[in-house]
């Protein structure tokens, strides 16, 4: 259970498994609970390596790290609404509770900052809004 907790975490917030159709991706791990993940580093760290190739792969997260590139390039045009607002939610974290991270999967899934400068900048505001 813990590994599609954290699946749906990075999936820059469960972007990944596309449905065979190619329209969205699944909604199978919308009701995931990220406040649980996103306060446990145990659950995040590992997948994080995964995604920066530090430590191997659950099969979910090697799916996940299959399909991120395509979730920033398309503006995460394939999720569900409850995918959405997870994305939000873990870039949001991740660029204010854990910037290290943040930097290095940047660094490593967009190094030129085509896509991740709107994020840094509209979850930025965001996480100050709710403080």
């Amino acid at each position: 259970m813990n590994s599609l907790i954290v699946f749906c975490v990075l999936s820059l917030a469960a972007l990944t498994i596309a449905r065979p159709d190619g329209a969205t991706y699944t909604d199978k791990y919308d009701n995931v609970d990220l406040d649980e993940v996103l306060s446990n580093r145990r659950l995040l760290v590992p997948y994080v390596h995964c995604l920066l190739e530090q430590g191997k792969c659950a099969p979910d997260a090697k799916e996940l790290k299959e399909h991120i590139r395509e979730a920033l390039e398309n503006a995460c045009g394939k999720c569900t609404n409850a995918q959405q607002s997870g994305t939000r939610r873990v870039i949001g974290h991740l660029i204010n509770k854990e910037p290290e991270f943040w930097k290095q999967l940047n660094a490593k899934y967009d190094p030129n900052n085509k896509y991740t400068k709107k994020y840094e900048k509209e979850l930025k505001e965001v996480q100050e809004e709710h403080h």
